[in-house]
């Protein structure tokens, strides 16, 4: 995969194993690391590697992962990726973004771009995301990006040893369109 979008302040590119230090820097904050499901803290040295390598391999399985640059700087600011279920014509969005960027309106811009990407390229039906429901920030997101909330599932994961509830958001190719 090489599919390069852009935004006014952004690019979205494919992660390359240059951003292991970045990465690493960003996701081993705690605050940051403990609104997601799988970032782990503490991050373990040296194994971005690994997990860039684990997203390329995953591609091909319907997971689409951009590096967040932040254009005026040049620098990797977060992650956001789709995983695309097309015999459902549904793509669940998933993303961070480093703490020094919180409060820019970078993940909503990042997350417009993926969205329109999921139903303008991919043809999607339906756009999906989970946050952790005590987490406004990341659901802010997604309203602001026209997801609405479809429920909350109670205790649906597990994070730091006790169990969370995931409120989720989705918005409709009808929606999207402006027709829903």
């Amino acid at each position: 995969m090489n599919i390069h979008l852009e935004t006014e302040r952004l690019l979205l590119r494919r992660l390359e194993l240059g951003d292991s230090d970045r990465v690493e820097e960003l996701a081993s904050d705690y605050e940051l690391a403990k609104t997601t499901l799988t970032v782990p803290h503490p991050y373990p040295a040296g194994s971005a590697k690994d997990f860039i390598r684990s997203v390329w391999a995953a591609e091909d399985k319907g997971l689409v992962v951009f590096a967040v640059i932040e254009k005026e700087s040049e620098r990797l600011i977060g992650i956001i990726n789709i995983k695309v279920t097309l015999a459902y014509k549904r793509g669940e969005l998933g993303y961070w973004v480093g703490r020094p960027y919180w409060g820019k309106g970078y993940g909503t811009e990042a997350a417009r771009a993926v969205v329109e990407y999921g139903f303008n390229e991919l043809g999607l039906n339906k756009v999906f995301a989970g946050a952790f429901a005590d987490n406004p920030g990341s659901w802010r997101i997604m309203e602001k990006v026209g997801m609405k909330h479809e429920g909350t599932w109670r205790q649906h994961a597990k994070r730091d040893g006790r169990f969370v509830d995931l409120a989720y958001y989705g918005v409709l190719r009808e929606e999207f369109e402006g027709k829903g």
